[in-house]
């Protein structure tokens, strides 16, 4: 007899679980396409329609198991029973799609639909007299919520996390950072698809004057560095033993902009500055270094690092 009330169990919550899963999905597309082609109000009804057939197919899952869960002992209270699986199970639903819609990962098309008959399935076995099939309920339903709840979002964080990293590093030869100047810090970066650029800004905000150093990273287009052929007004450009290039641009009031451009394995440096010297920038280029995890990790963190396209 035990048995047979086991298997009669086993069957009511498949029974359960097969209806919502056939049925929700095919309620949710209709709603969805009624808003979307006559509009919110229009959806109402079709929900309607759609809770009446869910609940009278629950009632006729409840049927086989009228002699094991006493709220399906009659055609009343088995509408009743339905009703309030019906219900929780929808609750659950709703809990789930707020999960989903939070990048949580529910698996595939096929798996998220088998998924949408357990709140059902889960609300159905509260139901059931009998001390396991409860306490293997909470635990299905502990789990959901503790996956929907903390799992699955850290989960969905850290692929974020890893798909921004991997934007940020699709050119790694050109990302490179020079210690920054002194009472200077990063102020911004940029990564862009054929260049890396670095600011480099005062550490106190309050000071006066506008201090400002500027490294970009971009791909060497010729073997070797030399002056452009056609100079602004006002610049003059040279090229040392080493192969700099110095460029020197003067500006109104007096005061002029330096570049320093240098070769870096396969890419070129580029730094300038109105506020510090020749020799300053060149000590900023001999401190050139790979970007590393580290300091990724801390730009981002600190929204100081942003990807243009």
């Amino acid at each position: 007899m035990r048995s047979d009330r086991g298997a009669l169990t086993a069957l009511h919550l498949l029974l359960v679980w097969a209806t919502a899963a056939a049925v929700l999905p095919t309620l949710g597309f209709g709603l969805v396409a009624t808003a979307w082609s006559v509009g919110v109000g229009a959806a109402v009804p079709v929900f309607a329609l759609g809770a009446v057939l869910m609940v009278g197919l629950l009632a006729m899952a409840g049927t086989p198991v009228r002699t094991v869960v006493p709220l399906c002992g009659s055609v009343p209270r088995r509408l009743g029973w339905a009703v309030l699986v019906f219900v929780l199970g929808t609750l659950g639903v709703l809990a789930g799609l707020a999960a989903y819609g939070g990048h949580v990962d529910l698996g595939s098309a096929g798996t998220r639909i088998a998924l949408t008959g357990v709140p059902y399935a889960v609300a159905a076995a509260f139901f059931v007299p009998n001390r396991w099939v409860r306490l293997g309920a909470l635990a299905v339903l502990r789990a959901g919520v503790a996956y929907g709840g903390f799992v699955g979002p850290a989960q969905a964080r850290e692929r974020e996390h890893e798909t921004e990293v991997a934007r940020y590093r699709e050119h790694p030869e050109l990302q490179y950072l020079a210690a920054a100047p002194p009472g200077m810090r990063v102020s911004r970066v940029a990564v862009g698809p054929a260049y890396f650029s670095v600011d480099y800004g005062p550490v106190r905000q309050d000071r006066d004057w506008s201090g400002y150093v500027s490294l970009t990273m971009r791909p060497a287009l010729t073997p070797t560095l030399h002056c452009p052929e056609l100079l602004g007004t006002g610049e003059t450009c040279t090229v040392d033993t080493h192969g700099v290039v110095r460029t020197v641009r003067e500006l109104p009031g007096g005061t002029h902009a330096v570049t320093l451009t240098r070769r870096h394995r396969s890419a070129e440096a580029v730094v300038t500055s109105q506020t510090l010297d020749e020799p300053g920038l060149r000590r900023l280029l001999d401190t050139l270094h790979p970007l590393s995890d580290t300091e990724l990790a801390e730009l981002m963190r600190e929204k100081k690092i942003d990807h243009q396209n």
